[in-house]
């Protein structure tokens, strides 16, 4: 009996009627993800819930400054908190964030680790003659 051959489609989807709203979509989330400050507060809390003073201990920042990011990032829905009397504890709301950050800082240290042993077409970074040592 012969049954024809099945192969995983490997090309891009068609393009949606909806496919503009999703492009916009990731490139907001890229946008709010695009500070090296809001991704270590994002690495921070992985671990579990922190309050302004434990996230300050973990990174060299002000605390006008990481306030800043904390309340973008809260008003994204990234993050949610909670207040224990003159405390106010954040966590991460959104795993798939996280998902996310986790997935492509981890590419980026293999990356900056073996430049040689990642093939180009599976690289995130530029070619490594362009980019500062």
């Amino acid at each position: 009996m012969n049954t024809p051959s099945t192969r995983l489609d490997t090309r891009p989807p068609e393009p949606s009627a909806n496919a503009d709203a999703v492009f916009e979509s990731v490139a907001e989330l890229f946008g709010l993800l695009s500070t090296p400050v809001r991704l270590k507060i994002i690495g921070a809390l992985c671990h579990g819930e922190k309050n302004v003073s434990q996230l300050l201990a973990e990174i060299d920042t002000t605390q006008p400054n990481i306030s800043q990011h904390l309340a973008t990032l809260y008003r994204a829905g990234v993050l949610g908190r909670r207040r224990d009397s003159t405390q106010i504890y954040y966590r991460l709301q959104s795993e798939r964030v996280a998902t996310l950050c986790r997935a492509v800082c981890t590419q980026v240290a293999i990356e900056l680790e073996g430049e040689g042993d990642v093939p180009a077409h599976e690289r995130l970074l530029p070619a490594a003659s362009s980019r500062p040592r």
